[in-house]
């Protein structure tokens, strides 16, 4: 008589936040297990949501009262609690023996994300922040350009990201919460520059904002940085970011130039990465068609739990995440200071 082993039990995801970008988490880990919801706000809300979307996957959602409740119930964890919280509910999770996603930035002070990436270690459990522009195909070609040598040696990079500024959630736009959008916005922008051109030497940044934070949402302030950072290798990264008025459609661009060539992309553009290298006949492939279907968003989440399950680790770390807290607070540190930054990250 054959013997059947018996099935692995269901995964079950523990989401502790409610908040729009649980609204990007969910159909991912839909893919992937069974979710427990927690929120202060919102999370009866957040599973009637998906509450269609789980039956026809096969899965449920449901929701934990308290979060030591969610703990107990759950495999791992997926926190998108707003930044300032991040590190206490992270804290606890690993407290708890699980694996855990968080949202970026992986804490708010450069002290609070060193000891979350420590805590993980000593509880040797895996944390990995969820910075999922290297997930996005136009930054995934730009990283496999870099790292092939197609572009050479790096000189010029420089990266934009706008949107509107965020007047619907207040602890957005108060710079002690969230760093503002050093912080919250160009923290992506941050993260793949030093992911393509390495450590970083030097921070220097520069801000603006106009209005008020009582004015009408449609009138709603705006606000802007600039960061240069200077890489160990020479290379020079222009990062900007803008939180504008509410019409502003959510936009990127980058444009990379090395010894060999350059590529850009923009989200605006019909084709949406261009390149211009010496030798282009060495490149057949490299751009590929890339199907829409794709989310990023499940992308990034596969791979950490795959990486729970004993599966490669993925292309980002806890002290990646830890890097980027620091280059962001070194940007605004700078911009309180007038003055560059020196650094060794």
């Amino acid at each position: 008589m054959t013997m059947q082993s018996a099935p692995a039990p269901r995964r079950r995801i523990g989401l502790v936040g409610a908040g729009g970008i649980a609204l990007a988490h969910m159909p991912g880990l839909l893919r992937l297990g069974d979710v427990v919801v927690h929120s202060k706000d919102g999370a009866g809300e957040l599973a009637d949501t998906f509450a269609d979307a789980a039956a026809s996957a096969g899965r449920t959602v449901t929701v934990a009262a308290t979060l030591e409740d969610l703990l107990a119930a759950v495999d791992v964890v997926d926190v998108v609690v707003p930044t300032p919280a991040h590190a206490t509910v992270v804290r606890a999770a690993l407290a708890a023996g699980k694996h855990v996603v968080s949202e970026k930035p992986l804490a708010r002070t450069d002290a609070d994300a060193e000891d979350l990436v420590a805590r993980a270690a000593a509880a040797d459990r895996q944390l990995y922040p969820a910075h999922v522009v290297r997930w996005f195909p136009a930054y995934r070609r730009l990283h496999k350009a870099v790292t092939t040598g197609l572009l050479g040696d790096l000189a010029v990079l420089r990266f934009s990201r706008s949107g509107a500024f965020p007047s619907r959630v207040p602890w957005f736009g108060d710079r002690t919460q969230s760093g503002g959008v050093v912080m919250d916005q160009m923290i992506h922008d941050l993260d793949i520059a030093r992911w393509v051109a390495g450590p970083v030497t030097r921070v220097s940044a520069v801000s603006v904002r106009t209005g008020t934070d009582d004015a009408p949402v449609e009138e709603a302030p705006v606000e802007a940085a600039h960061v240069l950072l200077t890489h160990a290798s020479g290379a020079i990264s222009h990062v900007a970011g803008l939180w504008g008025p509410q019409h502003l459609a959510f936009t990127t661009e980058y444009s990379v130039t090395g010894t060999l060539g350059s590529l850009s992309h923009s989200s605006l553009a019909e084709e949406d990465t261009r390149s211009d290298l010496a030798a282009p006949t060495t490149v057949d492939g490299f751009l590929p068609a890339v199907d829409p279907a794709e989310d990023p968003y499940a992308l990034e989440l596969a791979d950490f739990v795959a990486a729970f399950d004993g599966e490669p680790l993925p292309r980002v770390t806890a002290a990646d995440g830890a890097v980027a807290v620091h280059i962001a607070n070194a940007a605004l540190a700078s911009i309180e200071s007038g003055q560059p930054v020196e650094v060794s990250l």
